[in-house]
C-alpha cells in the first residue's frame, strides 16, 4: 500500500472512532501509532505531545499532523490531517443542513464517553511505565496534574511543562534513557520551517487588513477562524467561547444555530475544532464550511511543522535531555489532570457508569479488544442502557 494513502486511511479510521476530546484522541493515537503499528517509540510520542501543549490550536490533530510528517514528509502531514479531521467535518456540514429534522437519542453518546474514559485510562497508564522510571518523575507528575486541577488558566499547561523542564533539567543530568528523536531524518529542514513560522505570523498580520478592506463573507470567515486558532491555547472546549464571541456577537449567526452546533459537535468523532465547518455552513453554505476548516486548522499546520525542526534537533543536547524527562513526566501529568476533568467528571455520573468503564478498561487491558471494536460496544450498551 502506497505510504500516504496507508497514513490517510488509518487516520481516517481514528477520525471515524475518536470520541470524548483531545485527551481521548491522544489514548486512541498512542494505541494505533506506539503500540500497534509502532511508527515511534513512546518517548518519541511524549515529545510529540510536549511540542502540542506549547503551541496554539488543536493538541491532537497537531500530534497527527507530526505523525504524518515524521512518516510522510508534507504530505504526509496533510494527509492525517485530512482522513483525521474529514468525518467530523462531513458530518457537522450534514448537521448544518439537516439539524433541525433530526432526533437524536443522546444514550449512545454517553456510551461513547465510557469507551473514551478506558482507552485514556490505559494510554495514561501504558504511558507512565515508561515515561515515570523514578520517584523524582512520579513526584514531576503528581504535581503537574495537581497544578492543572486548581488552576484552570489556559496557558497553565505551558508553565506546568517549561516549569517540569527546568526542574528535568536540574534533576535529571545523567538521563540515559531518553531517545534521541533527532537523530531519525525528519523530512523537513529548518528553513523550510522557518519559513513556515513566518507565513504564520504574516497571515495573523494580514488577513484582519485584508478582511477591513475588502468586506467579504468568505474572508470574514476566513479570518476570524485563523485567529481563533492561532491564539487558542487549551484545545477545542477553549475555542467555543472565542468564537461565540466572533460570530454570534457579531451578528454573523444566532445564538439558537451556534448552540444547536455546539451540541453536535459533541456527538461526533475528531476534533472539536471541526465546529468552524457547521459555522461556515450555516454562514456561507458548503464554500464558508470549507473555508473555516481550512482557516481554522492552518495555524496549527504551519507551527507544528514549522517548529518541529527545532524542537526534536533540541534532544541532540545532552544538557537538554533531563530537560525533556521533566517535561515527558508533566507530560503524563496532564493527561492524568485532562482524564480527571472532564472526562471522568462529566461522565461517570453513577454506578452503572463506573462498572461499565471498568468493563471496556478490563476488554482493552486484559484482551486487548480494538479500539473500533470498544467504540462499537458502547453504541449498543448506551442505546441499551440510556
Amino acid at each position: 500500500m502506497p505510504k500516504l494513502l496507508e497514513i490517510f486511511l488509518i487516520s481516517f479510521k481514528l477520525g471515524c472512532t475518536s470520541f470524548g476530546g483531545p485527551t481521548a484522541h491522544l489514548g486512541f493515537f498512542q494505541i494505533e501509532y506506539v503500540q500497534k503499528r509502532k511508527w515511534l517509540s513512546d518517548k518519541e510520542y511524549s515529545n510529540l505531545v510536549a511540542l502540542s501543549q506549547f503551541l496554539p490550536g488543536p493538541a491532537s490533530s497537531q500530534v497527527g499532523m507530526g505523525i504524518g510528517l515524521l512518516r510522510g514528509g508534507l504530505l504526509g502531514s496533510l494527509a492525517s490531517f485530512l482522513g483525521f479531521t474529514l468525518p467530523s467535518v462531513l458530518l457537522l456540514t450534514l448537521f448544518a443542513y439537516f439539524f433541525s429534522h433530526i432526533k437524536m437519542d443522546m444514550g449512545w453518546i454517553h456510551g461513547l464517553k465510557l469507551v473514551a474514559v478506558a482507552i485514556v485510562a490505559q494510554a495514561i497508564w501504558d504511558m507512565s511505565k515508561k515515561l515515570i522510571p523514578s520517584i523524582a518523575h512520579l513526584i514531576i507528575a503528581i504535581l503537574a496534574l495537581i497544578t492543572l486541577q486548581f488552576w484552570g488558566n489556559p496557558f497553565a499547561q505551558v508553565i506546568v511543562i517549561v516549569l517540569a523542564a527546568l526542574i528535568g533539567a536540574r534533576l535529571f543530568k545523567q538521563t540515559n534513557g531518553l531517545e534521541d528523536t533527532a537523530q531519525k531524518n525528519l523530512p523537513i529542514s529548518k528553513t523550510t520551517g522557518g519559513l513556515l513560522l513566518a507565513l504564520f505570523v504574516t497571515l495573523m498580520i494580514a488577513l484582519p487588513i485584508a478582511n477591513s478592506f475588502l468586506k467579504d463573507d468568505l474572508l470574514t470567515i476566513m479570518e476570524k477562524c485563523y485567529l481563533a486558532g492561532a491564539l487558542v491555547f487549551g484545545g477545542g472546549h477553549v475555542v467555543l467561547p472565542l468564537l461565540e464571541t466572533q460570530f454570534v456577537q457579531s451578528g454573523l449567526m444566532s445564538a439558537s444555530d451556534f448552540i444547536a452546533g455546539y451540541g453536535l459537535t459533541q456527538a461526533v468523532p475528531g476534533p472539536l475544532f471541526t465546529f468552524a465547518s457547521y459555522i461556515g455552513m450555516v454562514i456561507a453554505g458548503v464554500p464558508g464550511a470549507v473555508v473555516a476548516t481550512v482557516a481554522i486548522f492552518l495555524p496549527a499546520f504551519l507551527l507544528i511543522v514549522g517548529a518541529m525542526p527545532f524542537w526534536l534537533t533540541m534532544s541532540r543536547h545532552i544538557a537538554l535531555k533531563g530537560a525533556m524527562a521533566g517535561a515527558n513526566a508533566a507530560v503524563v501529568g496532564i493527561l492524568a489532570s485532562a482524564f480527571i476533568h472532564p472526562i471522568v467528571t462529566q461522565t461517570m455520573q453513577s454506578g452503572l457508569d463506573i462498572l461499565l468503564a471498568a468493563i471496556f478498561l478490563l476488554l482493552s487491558l486484559r484482551w486487548a479488544v480494538p479500539p473500533y471494536i470498544l467504540v462499537l460496544l458502547g453504541i449498543l450498551v448506551g442505546l441499551l442502557c440510556y
